[in-house]
């Protein structure tokens, strides 16, 4: 997150986590720039390497060691990121659109987002072929395929198509990987079989005759039939048909020819090459709209044509960092030439590699540990992040400075408190008329309506449940955060067993320029809404002012029968206790913010946070649950001893059955907790075996505070194992059962680990 006690004056998007991107988000977390505010946009966590993708491939370096982690990388930045789609572009509002959330605002917009082999001309490829770029997605498929090759000890057939470097050095990697894991599997039926087709009269048309030879040789001594001169014309189901009409029996076919841009870019008014690529000029921006700029494979250099390679992207990214900030501050760009020879890596898969630049090359397994070196050197830069650097709390710059900013900055400096930090009505009716509340007869007054309070009604024969919570945010997506915030403030109410009926919103935005209050204000709110109408909960008002951070929470209002409210205190012995969640919110975001903690661990704990409740909760009511809470800042311990102190019972609790989620266990190994922490540590008093169970590395997880965690409850034993595999079929897949009810014992001490 940004220090700068600056108001953000001016945003620059980032849409697509490419090789341009990185290199800019490392430069402006190691020279911030006040008032300027970065927001990377990506549908991927972690942006694969492409110079280590074959090295993967081959299986010598690990997901993480080919891997940059993008949502580290914003957050060193000072900026934040948004786990997401982009769909389009509105150019003339400056605003991002996004896959089902709303529309992201920019004063300047930077796009890397790669490209995609391009398969438009030949019949049945899009549904049949395996494209290698995007990479992620060629990673899941390649996972398969491993699986696939592993699973039957018979003849395969993999075809790529593509004899550039990709697939020329993809295909030996692969060849590398899968020979070894049938090996390893025992296996000894006939080999897999390889082909490789190429439209042009030899492989590597790039590259120097040298360098063709050498890999000619290989393909050679491996058994891999080559296909040159005959372009791929039609291709069906385990089919592959050439242009001179020979056709080719295959299992999966690999897709590595030339790139091609993403289709929604024709949709955007911006100025395109022939090809679907954004035309640029030297200074990377684009020719149509300057406040538009485009680096990496997607972007075509107007002057300096060059060919899509992950070099040219990473040699853009300094220079587009700088233009960004340029232009940010009022200056002018500067144009940048691209070399026109490059010094090419290629590896043969078996840790050999040929390096060459125009007619000069080199080969063999120390030009492999040269290439190694490189691509851990550069890895580094990203991966292994210093100490954020603390933004400057002085003036703006002068480029941001210009007068209106100045007087609007100024009315920030001398906020006032009271009522005057509202946040004005202008911005608050705005930000409030995109949001359209689940419809209910029992709501007489609600959010749209001008009176100073809604007015509900009570159904007869209900009774009303109501429940508080509100917390600022331990993320920098204000649109996720306001789904978290809304489904934690509703967890009580499903643990109660009742329907959630109203809320009531507390929400405290950051001091700002108005459009960029709005715009949080707005985001943050329309991700609160889609938890609330999915719940049937209508917002029917709330309080919104400035502040120092961004929170949220709700007052929340439920209806139940008096008869049927389910509490804490209703254990008996010999039920079994259940969770719907697996735990560990708080030591990931405490590694979170050190930039300690993976982007896919943040990912999984996101998706758990936003799963509902609900139908968890009716699911646990429906196998006779006597006793139930939510498990959130007191942790699984603390909430456990209110239900056992309660209940007058004992309980055994067992940590092995415990569901943790992914890099929890390992980010407490390494000594990282909430700052909750010590105070839920006070409860270890209530067990009962507490020197044993402290050996256990995973005992400081049991005081981990969670945030929107999962339900406990106590079931019938024999009801337990239906309700656990009805609660997987609803969608938590890593409910448990994790401990037993006993009778009340005499010890002081209630709760026994068991390990």
């Amino acid at each position: 997150m940004n220090n700068s006690e600056i108001p953000v004056v001016k945003d620059i998007v980032l849409v697509g986590g490419g090789h341009s991107h990185v290199a800019v988000l490392k430069r402006f977390g190691m020279n911030p720039a006040p008032g300027i505010r970065i927001t990377l946009i990506c549908r991927d966590i972690h942006t694969p390497y492409s110079g280590m993708l074959p090295g993967f491939v081959a299986g010598h370096y690990d997901y993480d060691d080919a891997h940059i982690d993008l949502g580290a990388l914003a957050r060193f930045a000072g900026g934040r990121f948004y786990h997401n789609a982009v769909t389009g572009l509105d150019l003339v509002n400056r605003k991002v659109l996004c896959d089902g959330r709303p529309d992201v605002p920019y004063e300047l917009l930077s796009i890397n987002i790669g490209s995609a082999p391009h398969m438009a001309n030949v019949p049945g490829a899009a549904e049949t072929v395996t494209p290698v770029k995007p990479i992620n997605q060629f990673l899941d498929k390649w996972n398969a395929l491993r699986t696939r090759a592993t699973a039957q000890d018979g003849p395969l057939r993999i075809a790529v198509v593509g004899a550039g470097a990709g697939g020329v050095e993809l295909l030996p990697a692969i060849q590398f990987r899968l020979k070894k894991l049938r090996t390893d599997a025992g296996f000894t039926g006939p080999d897999i079989e390889y082909h490789l087709f190429t439209d042009t009269p030899d492989i590597l048309p790039t590259h120097d005759d040298r360098v063709r030879a050498t890999f000619r040789k290989v393909l050679d001594q491996r058994n891999v039939t080559l296909h040159t001169g005959h372009a791929v014309r039609e291709i069906s189901s385990g089919r592959l048909v050439t242009d001179d009409g020979q056709s080719f029996e295959t299992d999966e076919i690999l897709w590595v020819t030339a790139a091609g841009a993403a289709p929604w870019l024709a949709q955007t008014g911006l100025a395109l090459d022939d090809q679907g690529f954004i035309a640029v000029s030297d200074s990377l921006q684009s020719i149509s709209h300057p406040e538009v700029f485009a680096a990496g494979d997607i972007a075509a250099v107007k002057n300096h044509p060059r060919p899509k390679s992950g070099v040219f992207a990473v040699r853009q990214g300094p220079p587009l960092a700088e233009n960004l900030r340029r232009l940010a501050l009022g200056q002018t760009p500067k144009p940048f030439t691209p070399q026109k020879q490059f010094l090419g890596l290629i590896t043969t898969g078996d840790k050999y590699a040929v390096a060459s630049r125009g007619t000069w090359s080199v080969k063999g397994r120390l030009v492999w540990m040269w290439k190694d070196w490189i691509d851990r050197r550069f890895m580094k830069k990203f991966n292994d992040l210093p100490d954020m650097i603390e933004a400057t709390k002085t003036k703006l710059p002068p480029g941001l400075a210009n007068a209106d900013v100045v007087k609007e900055i100024s009315a920030i400096a001398m906020r006032c408190g009271g009522c005057g930090a509202k946040v004005g009505a202008t911005v608050l009716g705005r930000a409030l008329n995109t949001l359209t509340p689940v419809p209910r007869p029992d709501v007489l007054i609600g959010l749209h309506e001008p009176d100073d309070a809604a007015v509900v009604e009570i159904p007869p024969g209900k009774v009303v449940v109501q429940t508080v919570d509100s917390f600022r945010a331990m993320i920098d997506d204000p649109y996720q955060f306001g789904k978290i915030a809304a489904n934690h403030s509703l967890g009580d109410i499903y643990a109660m067993g009742a329907e959630p009926q109203t809320a009531l919103a507390i929400a405290t935005v950051p001091f700002g320029l108005e459009a960029k209050v709005e715009d949080t204000l707005t985001q943050m709110m329309s991700g609160a809404m889609e938890i609330l109408n999915d719940a049937g909960a209508a917002l029917v008002g709330g309080h919104t002012s400035e502040g120092a951070e961004l929170s949220l929470g709700f007052a929340i209002n439920g209806l139940i029968d008096r008869d049927k409210v389910m509490r804490k205190g209703g254990l008996i012995p010999g039920d079994v206790l259940v969770v719907t969640k697996p735990i560990g919110t708080g030591t990931l975001f405490a590694a979170d913010m050190r930039h300690k903690a993976k982007g896919r661990w943040i990912v999984a704990a996101l998706e758990s946070m936003v799963q509902s409740n609900r139908t968890g909760a009716d699911c646990l009511l429906a196998h006779d649950a006597h006793a139930c809470t939510d498990v959130t800042g007191f942790g699984l311990l603390g909430h456990l001893v209110e239900m056992v102190r309660a209940s007058g019972v004992d309980v055994d609790l067992d940590l092995s059955a415990i569901p943790y989620m992914e890099g929890a266990e390992e980010t407490v190994r390494n000594g990282i907790v909430s700052s909750l922490q010590p105070q839920n540590v006070r409860l270890r008093r209530a067990i009962a075996n507490l020197d044993d169970a402290a050996q256990d590395p995973r005992y400081p997880l049991i005081f981990d505070p969670q945030t929107a965690g999962g339900l406990l409850a106590s079931i019938p034993e024999a009801r337990a194992e239906d309700c656990v595999a009805a609660l997987k079929a609803l969608g938590y897949g890593r409910s448990a059962i994790i401990g037993r009810v006993k009778p009340e014992s005499d010890a002081l001490e209630p709760i026994t680990i068991l390990r």
